[in-house]
């Protein structure tokens, strides 16, 4: 979004100068002279705006259109369709080189989230490696147009973020078409999607309603096993000697005897639970 905006009022000025341009004969210089301004600016990677204008249009089949034939090959072509090109369009300055390789990796990045080096140095023409990372971070990531990492080890450079083209003519149609079908599948999904979040409900009460029987099932048989004459074990009591080994070894009772009566009578022992 960032892009779109900061080359928003620039692509107005060239959609202001490009209005002014006849077609004519005369006008070839001022139409020469957008083209390069326009395709080398360091702001600009959207040219659909100037292109549809009706004076541009009628440049088609004269001798100034190889200027409006090499601005559509900004719009929409690559370093490859260039070079395939190059010999009846005008010869590309320094800036426009590294624009139009700039928006063939926009390009790649439209098909696909994981480019390889191989592609890359095919598509961009680079001899090496190090040629070739340079341009992705000083003239892609630095310039705001893609976001990324380069992973050298897998050589090849993950996308997260590429900034939009324009779209070819006839494209648009496709486009709209893609989004009326995904939202027809949004639509058959949706009801599904309500019925599975219904049955999870479901389980999730299901669930809760168990652990609370099971609860209350406890809370039933304790009550049982207390009116029915047993005692909690956990509770202080007094024991003879021989009562200690029947109790279960999971508890622990510490021991304090009382002195023998006078009387000579049994000892009294104490268990108290620790």
């Amino acid at each position: 979004m960032e892009i779109e905006e900061r080359q928003a009022q620039f692509i107005q000025q060239f959609v202001e100068q490009a209005s002014a341009i006849d077609g004519g004969p005369a006008s070839s210089p001022s139409l020469a002279r957008l083209v390069v301004e326009s395709t080398s600016h360091p702001s600009v990677f959207s040219f659909g705006e100037i292109l549809a204008l009706p004076n541009l249009l009628q440049v088609q089949g004269t001798e100034n259109s190889a200027y409006v034939d090499l601005l559509k090959l900004f719009a929409y072509g690559t370093w490859k369709d260039y070079k395939g090109k190059s010999s009846v369009l005008p010869q590309l300055k320094p800036d426009q080189i590294v624009k139009l390789k700039q928006l063939t990796v926009l390009t790649v990045a439209e098909t696909s989230k994981v480019v390889s080096y191989n592609t890359l140095l095919e598509e961009l023409e680079f001899s090496n490696v190090r040629e070739l990372e340079d341009f992705l971070i000083d003239e892609c990531l630095y310039a705001g147009i893609i976001k990324g990492k380069l992973d050298q080890s897998k050589r090849c450079f993950q996308i997260e973020f590429a900034a939009g083209r324009d779209l070819v003519p006839g494209e648009l149609e496709a486009v709209i078409e893609t989004a009326r079908n995904w939202l027809a599948t949004s639509d058959n999904l949706l009801p599904l999607i309500e019925d599975k979040i219904r049955q999870a409900n479901e389980m999730d009460q299901l669930e809760k309603q168990h652990q609370m029987d099971v609860k209350e099932s406890i809370e039933i048989a304790r009550k049982n096993l207390h009116s029915n004459g047993h005692h909690d074990i956990s509770s202080p009591r007094f024991l003879d000697d021989g009562d200690l080994d029947n109790q279960d070894e999971r508890f622990h009772y510490k021991k304090t005897t009382k002195a023998r009566r006078s009387t000579g009578g049994r000892s009294a022992t104490r268990y108290t639970r620790m």
